[in-house]
């Protein structure tokens, strides 16, 4: 029985998934931007735009 690689075993024309460490540097990311996002909006709100 031969070994073959992950990549040998892959279509060629389907692109590998995203690691995880990947993921979880967007979520990361996309978590401080919505809290930023958020915040800002609150404060707006709170400060009547003055």
């Amino acid at each position: 029985m031969a070994y073959l690689s992950d990549d040998e075993l892959r279509d060629k024309g389907k692109p590998k998934p995203p690691s995880f460490n990947r993921v979880a540097i967007w979520v990361l990311v996309g978590a401080v931007g919505l809290y930023f996002l958020v915040s800002g909006i609150i404060g707006i709100i709170q400060n009547g735009g003055n």
